[in-house]
């Protein structure tokens, strides 16, 4: 587990926080942001990964949504934890077009922060549609060697 010290645990919570500001009520982004600098107190946050997370999920929005769509079927988008859904759309930005983390790393921090803001069964929920997401991803990946193979 990741500690409350870790700049890369505490960007993720600060880009997690904006993002939620920023979907579910009137301030803009950059207003989230600093809103949520001030409640958080994330000094020791790593700027570049906020942002990079932050500017991912606007961009990818549409996309995530997708994927989510296609990965947790049973699911619909509007019927998702407010907060279980943000936390899938960080994680999934970082893992399918991130390239900066691992996927078994954006996994784990998805899961921590789930325990940490969602319910009793958000870590199992967001750990079951990450792990689909995942093998996903691994999927996409291999197909070009695939294709390579066959010319």
């Amino acid at each position: 587990m990741k500690t409350k010290a870790d700049p890369r645990h505490s960007a993720r919570k600060l880009a997690l926080a904006s993002i939620f500001c920023w979907i579910f009520s009137d301030p803009s982004l950059n207003e989230c942001l600093n809103l949520t600098k001030d409640l958080l107190s994330c000094e020791d946050s790593d700027p570049e990964l906020t942002q990079s997370i932050i500017d991912g999920v606007q961009k990818h929005r549409d996309e995530i949504d997708k994927i989510i769509t296609q990965c947790a079927p049973e699911w619909p988008i509007d019927k998702i934890s407010k907060i279980d859904l943000v936390i899938l759309r960080v994680a999934i930005f970082e893992v399918m077009f991130g390239n900066r983390t691992p996927t078994k790393v954006a996994i784990d921090e998805a899961v921590e922060l789930a325990k940490e803001f969602g319910n009793d069964t958000s870590s199992k929920f967001v750990n079951g549609v990450l792990g689909s997401v995942a093998d996903l991803h691994a999927a996409r990946n291999a197909q070009p060697s695939e294709e390579k193979k066959d010319e």
